[in-house]
């Protein structure tokens, strides 16, 4: 745990007591939205652990994008909530030397990553899809560019179906294709989020697409055999 203490103290859990409003506390709440994430972070760190909340509510809609894209909606607020605890017991060990914003997204991917590391697979079968979706696996199946393959992710039909392919994948390549291919984030970009080296996320990136294409491929045929079955 953080020096800091508690995370609670921070407003980042829903069970808070209810405290008297001090004269402090006040000429807090008017500086608060008109200080700098630098300044706030640093009266956090000093002991204003009530100041954090307010970097909470500011960047609270960055966490979310990031959360939701590589978790299931079900997931985002349980996910978004471990990011900023983390955030929390961590923030002595910012060093600014770059944006706030950013070290939070760091934050958030590798939560991600831990929370699917921690899950099993999911075991929705292909049987269970609806027609749109098994067409939107066609197409994905033939996509010969990096840039169809974003296309295709992209379409409506894609939510859900995603989702189930995806948790199929290992938790290294579910993140590494998440970020690459339809975060739309250069390797580079994954490599610093995720703390890992370029030549490993590329080779990781390859990996997790081929990875996919199998997986739909063979869940395809087995659905069409299935059928063809009844």
């Amino acid at each position: 745990m953080s020096p800091m203490g508690d995370p609670r103290s921070a407003g980042i859990v829903d069970e808070r007591p209810s405290v008297p409003v001090s004269l402090g506390t006040a000429i807090e709440d008017m500086i608060a939205p008109r200080a700098t994430d630098e300044v706030l972070i640093r009266m956090v760190v000093a002991g204003d652990t009530g100041l954090f909340e307010e970097l909470m509510l500011r960047h609270r809609e960055h966490v979310g994008r990031i959360v939701g894209s590589h978790v299931a909606a079900a997931f985002v607020p349980e996910v978004a909530h471990d990011v900023f605890v983390r955030a929390y017991t961590g923030l002595a060990t910012y060093a600014f030397e770059q944006p706030f914003a950013h070290w939070l997204a760091t934050i958030a991917v590798r939560t991600c990553y831990d929370f699917w590391r921690s899950r099993r697979a999911g075991e929705l079968p292909v049987s269970a899809l609806t027609p749109d979706h098994q067409e939107w696996m066609d197409r994905l199946l033939v996509a010969q560019s990096d840039e169809q393959f974003l296309l295709q992710t992209r379409r409506r039909e894609a939510t859900e179906v995603l989702h189930w392919a995806l948790d199929q994948l290992s938790p290294e390549n579910r993140t590494v294709l998440t970020l690459v291919h339809l975060d739309g984030h250069s390797v580079r970009e994954a490599a610093q989020l995720l703390g890992w080296s370029v030549i490993n996320v590329k080779v990781r990136a390859h990996r997790a697409r081929r990875a996919l294409r199998k997986i739909l491929m063979t869940d395809l045929q087995q659905g069409d055999h299935h059928a063809n079955g009844r």
